[in-house]
């Protein structure tokens, strides 16, 4: 019989080892079935075969039912429960199963080397015991008990009490007859005994559309994929010897359908992949897409890392997508935010009642730029939950990339925080040796497993080999955003031309340092929202001379050594800023100006993918050398791209109102060069000013060149 401390323990919610008394139990030579099912009048024990074998008494008034069964063993038996209105409701008992997690899993979850998580944490379909069902894992090591609450047990923790795995802190169960598209939270007591407000599932594979915040038990992954061609290529390729032009997206606003409303998944594929395909660039990064609560942080302040946004339909869309755009060529990169997370209640802050996923100490586990929690990467779970994060991506659903956010604000104690809001290092430093190790290991795991996936850092200082391996010293990234290059460009070209020669540095300093990393030229969306106005209206000048700078300036950056990344609206001149609340003013296309912007970005990136010596050394100095640096007087600039076995290209940029005729410069070889791209042709909306398609240079490579005013030309060597 229960013990009246047993019986309290169950109705209060206080037990803390639901197994050893739920369910059924050997007692003398029969045994008993314990149940609690709240408002239940009358309770009958079943085998799962359907045979009756006990009714179990009420031990409690508030649905505690406890008696013989006659069976012989333990084993899940199902209870018809009948209520006061005549009701009746089956349960098939869930504390008779034995646990689903091992005692492996426990090792390498508590070393923190476990790589496979994804598929042992969460909410997963199996059948157990031959049992269908869904098996419920949450790591919670300080909470005194957890519980899985839904629809299916009336969100009462009483009834979902979760077996406590006390070597890894891990709680499980496995709930039989619950399945696809069940809504679930876990209702956790802390250790002081306090019930949290319920949290949703840090390993949640699906959710519920904001507002709504709870977890829902997703479909088995079911996508038959068609992309072995793409991700065998790029498994095989070397990155940085590959044109790589990225379109950045926020799938909110790109576009949105006849009432205003987020497009679907597939609807995205139908509009966003072929236009992508049209324009030429090779890869899309999405803003993040890792479910998140709040609409103007743009993604960027992710709760439910594990889970595709329910903005845009279920996770088997988001499949489908990446697929599609396989198929058609193009890569997806998404935006990965491991450095911090929001507090909101629902989410990772104080998850089991202390600081389990953030540092307890603010100096490390506050951010003050954004209001939100740092992850405590010196915790092997959690940098284990991090890690598993970033293969889950490239595994479940075959992305190409990760382009990690806020590097820097990982790499540094200090970062943002005055004298004495920070705790230095052990040895007395202001880096982050916890994170630096994380992003290390994050790396070495995903490049060790998923070739052909690359990782991007957004790091906006100085820090030495981002982009180097890890065996060299590096952090181990693919490739770095060039921040230096967009913000001395983009303030060069802000300046009245008039003043540009004295500022002639501004473009030629970037080229100290352009192969000391693997570089992506990113003109992104912080460029173009709170204030900073679009791209189009960055440059000086009138409405004619904003285009034309514009265009010259997108031919100098994709002639440039670097990969190339441009954010959505801009490839047509967006004029307004961007906001995430209305799709991009696709209208403009109506007239001349902005077409003749999209079809130069289209041509940009054609001209990049087909003449080799633009990307094949993009990330080596042997790709560049330059061809004129001191023109200052005139904003003149001209270098050469080369790679081995083909033919090079020069690239001219000239920065001034004035038509200069007949401009003498010295080419790397004699003969005749093809002008492959002048960005004041007519078709772009230019003066239609240029070389009749090609210049001749003498036997000493002297050449008399035209260049338009605020124009880029490529000239490709005609052998």
């Amino acid at each position: 019989m229960l013990t009246p401390e047993q019986i309290a323990r169950l109705v209060e919610g206080r037990e803390d080892d639901p197994f050893a008394t739920l369910g059924v139990h050997p007692a003398g030579k029969g045994c008993t079935a314990t149940v609690f099912l709240p408002e239940a009048v009358r309770v009958v024990a079943h085998t799962l075969e359907g045979e009756a074998v006990g009714e179990l008494p009420a031990v409690h008034s508030d649905g505690l039912f406890h008696g013989k069964v006659t069976v012989k063993e333990r084993r899940p038996l199902r209870y018809q429960a009948h209520y006061a209105d005549g009701g009746d409701y089956w349960l098939t008992d869930p504390y008779s199963f034995g646990p689903v997690l091992g005692p492996l899993d426990d090792y390498y979850f508590a070393e923190g080397s476990h790589d496979r998580l994804f598929d042992k944490m969460g909410a997963h379909c199996i059948a157990h015991e031959g049992v269908e069902g869904t098996h419920f894992a949450v790591w919670a090591p300080n909470a005194r008990r957890v519980s899985v609450v839904g629809d299916f047990n009336r969100w009462d923790g009483r009834r979902g009490p979760m077996r406590h795995r006390q070597d890894a802190g891990v709680w499980e169960i496995f709930l039989p007859d619950v399945g696809p598209g069940s809504p679930y939270k876990f209702e956790i007591v802390g250790p002081d005994g306090v019930v949290l407000p319920l949290k949703a599932d840090p390993f949640a594979f699906r959710t519920e559309l904001r507002p709504s915040t709870a977890s829902i038990v997703g479909d088995p992954p079911a996508h038959a994929w068609g992309d072995d061609r793409h991700r065998r290529y790029w498994a095989e390729a070397d990155a940085r010897r590959e044109p790589i032009s990225i379109y950045e997206v926020h799938a909110g606003s790109w576009q949105r359908d006849e009432q205003g409303n987020f497009l679907s998944w597939d609807a995205l594929a139908h509009r966003l992949i072929p236009y992508v395909v049209g324009m030429g660039f090779t890869h899309i990064e999405f803003l993040p897409i890792s479910e998140y609560p709040y609409d103007p942080s743009w993604g960027y302040q992710t709760l439910g890392l594990y889970a595709p946004t329910a903005r845009f339909g279920d996770p088997e869309g988001f499949a489908r997508f990446v697929d599609g755009a396989h198929r058609a060529g193009v890569g997806v990169i998404l935006d990965w935010v491991p450095a911090h997370f929001p507090t909101d209640e629902h989410g990772l802050a104080r998850f089991d009642g202390t600081a389990l996923y953030e540092h307890a100490d603010p100096r490390k586990g506050f951010h003050p730029d954004w209001n939100t929690a740092i992850y405590n990467f010196g915790r092997r779970e959690v940098a284990q939950f991090l890690v598993n994060n970033a293969l889950f991506w490239a595994e479940r659903y075959h992305v190409d990339g990760l382009r990690v956010d806020a590097v820097a604000s990982m790499l540094y104690l200090d970062y943002s925080r005055k004298e004495g809001e920070w705790v230095p290092n052990a040895q007395g430093g202001r880096e982050n040796v916890e994170a630096v190790r994380f992003l290390q290991d994050m790396n070495k795991a995903l490049y060790g497993t998923h070739p052909g996936v690359m990782t991007i850092a957004e790091e906006s200082t100085s820090w030495p080999n981002v982009s180097h391996p890890v065996h060299a010293g590096g952090l181990g990234f693919g490739f770095k955003w060039n921040m230096g290059f967009m913000h001395d460009t983009l303030r060069y070209l802000a300046r009245e031309p008039v003043h540009r020669a004295h500022h002639h540095d501004d473009i030629t300093f970037g080229l100290l340092y352009a192969f000391t990393e693997n570089f992506v030229l990113a003109l992104s969306h912080d460029e173009v929202v709170h204030g900073k106005s679009s791209l189009l209206h960055k440059m000086a000048g009138d409405d004619w001379q904003k285009f034309a700078t514009l265009r010259a300036y997108y031919g100098m950056m994709w002639g440039y050594p670097g990969k190339k990344l441009l954010f959505m609206g801009q490839e047509f001149a967006q004029r307004a800023e961007w906001s995430e609340a209305s799709s991009l003013d696709w209208h403009l296309l109506d007239h001349a100006p902005h077409r003749g912007m999209q079809l130069l970005v289209s041509d940009l990136n054609r001209i990049y993918r087909e003449h080799p010596a633009l990307h094949r050394r993009d990330c080596e100095p042997e790709g560049f050398e330059w061809v004129l640096v001191d023109a200052a007087a005139d904003s003149v600039f001209a270098w050469q791209r080369r790679a081995p076995g083909v033919p090079t290209v020069v690239v001219i940029s000239h920065f001034t109102p004035v038509l200069r005729h007949g401009y003498r410069l010295r080419l790397p070889a004699a003969g005749r060069w093809r002008e492959i791209l002048n960005s004041d042709a007519s078709a772009y909306g230019g003066s239609g000013m240029g070389n009749m398609g090609q210049v001749h240079a003498d036997e000493e490579g002297w050449a008399n060149v035209t260049i338009p005013p605020f124009a880029t030309l490529m000239l490709e060597l005609d052998n």
